[in-house]
Formats: C-alpha cells, sequence, structure tokens
C-alpha cells in the first residue's frame, strides 16, 4: 500500500482544486473534530471506538476488485478468496482478464462476482472504462460512471471512492453494518433503512466518509468483529 501522501500527489490537478479528499490520519483528526461540533452525540461514540483507521488503498482494479469480493460477505472468507485471487498473479485488469476459466473457478466468487470482475477486467484493459480517472470527478458523477457498469452498484462504488479515491464526504448507507452501529450508538429502536439513514447522514457532511469510519470502528468495538470492506 502507497502511503496516503504520495497517494495524493498523483492525484491529477483538477481532483485536488475540486474534490475534497482524505489525504492522512490529520485529516481524520480535523474530520472528527468537525463532527463532534455537527453532532455532539459523535463523541460519545468516538469515546467508544477509540483511534479512527485511515485506511487508504493504492487506486485501481486491485481496489476495487477487493471491495467486489468483500461485498455480502464476511470478512474471513473475503480475506480467503482474496488470497487465492492474489496467488494467480499480479491483480492487474489485464492480469485478470487474461486468466482462465478453471483459474477463475478456483477462487470461491460467487458467479454474478466472477461475472463482475470479468467485465470490469475486460472493461479497463480495453480502455473502455478510465478508472483512473474516476477518483477526480465529483463524487456523485463519478458513482454514476462507476454504477453504469455490470455488476456494480451504489455500495461498491461509494466504498472504491472512499478508500481508493480519498473522497471525505460519502456515507454508505446501504452498508447493514453501519444500519446496525447507528441504531446502536445513537439508541434507535430499529436499524434504519438505507434512505433513513442517508437522511440522517447529511448532517455530518462534509465529513461523512469520516462518520463512516468512526461507525465502523464503533462497531468493530462493540461487536468484536471487524465488518469494514476489503481493501
Amino acid at each position: 500500500m502507497a502511503s496516503s501522501a504520495m497517494l495524493f500527489e498523483r492525484l491529477p490537478p483538477e481532483r485536488k482544486g475540486q474534490v475534497k479528499v482524505i489525504r492522512d490520519h490529520s485529516d481524520i483528526q480535523t474530520g472528527l473534530e468537525a463532527l463532534v461540533g455537527l453532532d455532539p452525540r459523535l463523541q460519545a461514540v468516538a469515546d467508544v471506538s477509540g483511534p479512527v483507521p485511515l485506511r487508504l488503498s493504492e487506486p485501481g482494479f486491485a481496489g476495487l476488485a477487493s471491495i467486489v469480493v468483500s461485498q455480502m460477505v464476511s470478512r474471513a472468507s473475503a480475506e480467503a478468496i482474496w488470497r487465492r485471487i492474489t496467488a494467480a498473479g499480479p491483480v492487474t485488469a489485464a492480469g485478470y482478464a487474461a486468466l482462465s476459466t478453471e483459474a477463475v473457478a478456483t477462487f470461491g466468487l460467487s458467479r454474478a462476482k466472477a461475472a463482475t470482475l470479468l467485465n470490469l477486467s475486460t472493461a479497463i484493459s480495453e480502455g473502455r472504462f478510465d478508472l483512473g480517472a474516476i477518483g477526480g470527478l465529483e463524487t456523485a458523477e463519478a458513482i454514476r460512471r462507476m454504477t453504469a457498469l455490470p455488476g456494480v452498484g451504489p455500495w461498491t462504488a461509494e466504498v472504491y471512492l472512499m478508500f481508493c479515491g480519498g473522497h471525505r464526504d460519502i456515507f454508505p448507507a446501504g452498508d447493514v453494518a453501519l444500519q446496525a452501529a447507528v441504531a446502536d450508538a445513537l439508541g434507535l429502536e430499529s436499524r434504519p433503512s438505507p434512505g433513513k439513514l442517508a437522511l440522517m447522514a447529511e448532517i455530518w457532511s462534509p465529513w461523512r466518509s469520516v462518520a463512516a469510519r468512526l461507525f465502523w470502528a464503533y462497531y468493530a468495538v462493540k461487536m468484536r468483529r471487524n465488518v469494514a470492506p476489503l481493501v
């Protein structure tokens, strides 16, 4: 994993000027302080969660593929699948697209995820989708373009932009662990729906990506289980 400072330096000039990004732990701390000011309830959440991880990864196909793998499976299962994929060779779009059907069958992917990764690797390696430019786009436009790809839903796009693009104002409201964490931390009677959670999260803008990290960290402490996406 490259350092967050190096990742930021690689961003195109328009990205630095237009898209607010998380670059290092100081940004996490700044975001946490701002969040407590916006919503004082989050101080108690931060007291339970302890340190909030930065978790920035190199942009590119490998990061996106790891997020696809981690969707809707346990972290242990995702890690096992990812080990098999990385053992097959460097995880690049061209390399993955060249894998045989027999090799892919050994990874343990569902049929849908196998199709998604093949479609993504082919589109990127053939130049039909410019993943490198996605991080520099305004968040809503980046999500729109990513979700136009077969098999890529809002959660996948949002998590990629958060952890591989550094976008600082995203809250993946469809994430079940975030729904559970918010319900527990804020004393809700039931887990909020994605739509309701998205509305609730508006108060945490423009630091919603830090809020999401905070609630994932809170969930890990309370449930003793790390459910943050594999990146």
